[in-house]
């Protein structure tokens, strides 16, 4: 009777023992893989990416003053590029000049208006990308997350090379590989959702002083 029971037992046991090893090998699997770091961090820069857009659209860019700043901006630099190529073409009067001069004050003041417009949106999203910093800097504090393909200078290696041990110079940090993707990703969805500053708004809070009242 023992000796009959004897086959059950160890089918048994196999069974017992394959279905506690079988949910071990899964973890294993996933933190095997070679780039989950870094596609982690990739794929949490394009989602923090998308909230603060959204943040800014809810804030700023559906309102009618952004529109309306925006098209005076769109139309202030068109109308001074005409004007500076007129110019160019014939020999500018005191007139065309003076005329000049007060489209680039007004193209000035609407792009300082809107900077200061888009600022209330700049603190949200600015908290929003401290709290994410800050979790992804717990999830991911003296881990290397990626491979430089060259030693980077002394400067950027202080950045890219932050929180992590040993003298590696090709080893990357969160910090590094955060920064470029949140760089690089909300530029282009920016491009691509069309929420890119107009093309003449390049004076922002403090702009450079005029040549040409000194």
């Amino acid at each position: 009777m023992l000796p009959s029971e004897l086959p059950r037992e160890n089918s048994t046991f196999s069974s017992l023992t394959l279905a506690s090893t079988t949910p071990m090998a899964t973890p294993q699997l996933f933190s095997s893989f070679k780039y989950s770091d870094s596609l982690t961090l990739v794929a949490i820069s394009l989602c923090t990416a998308v909230v603060c857009e959204a943040i800014s659209w809810l804030l700023i860019y559906r309102t009618n003053s952004y529109k309306s700043l925006r098209s005076s901006i769109d139309k202030a630099s068109k109308k001074l590029e005409t004007m500076k190529t007129e110019s160019s073409a014939k020999i500018a009067k005191k007139s065309k000049t003076k005329k000049m001069d007060r489209v680039e004050t007004s193209l000035k003041e609407s792009s300082r208006d809107l900077s200061l417009f888009k600022f209330k949106s700049g603190a949200v999203v600015a908290l929003v990308l401290f709290v994410v910093f800050g979790l992804l800097n717990s999830l991911f504090e003296g881990k290397v997350v990626a491979k430089l393909p060259f030693a980077p200078f002394r400067i950027v290696m202080k950045m890219s090379h932050r929180g992590l041990h040993g003298d590696d110079a090709t080893d990357c940090s969160m910090a590094f590989l955060y920064f470029l993707c949140s760089i690089s990703i909300r530029t282009n969805l920016q491009k691509f959702l069309g929420f890119s500053p107009p093309r003449g708004a390049s004076a922002g809070l403090f702009p450079m002083p005029d040549p040409k009242t000194n």
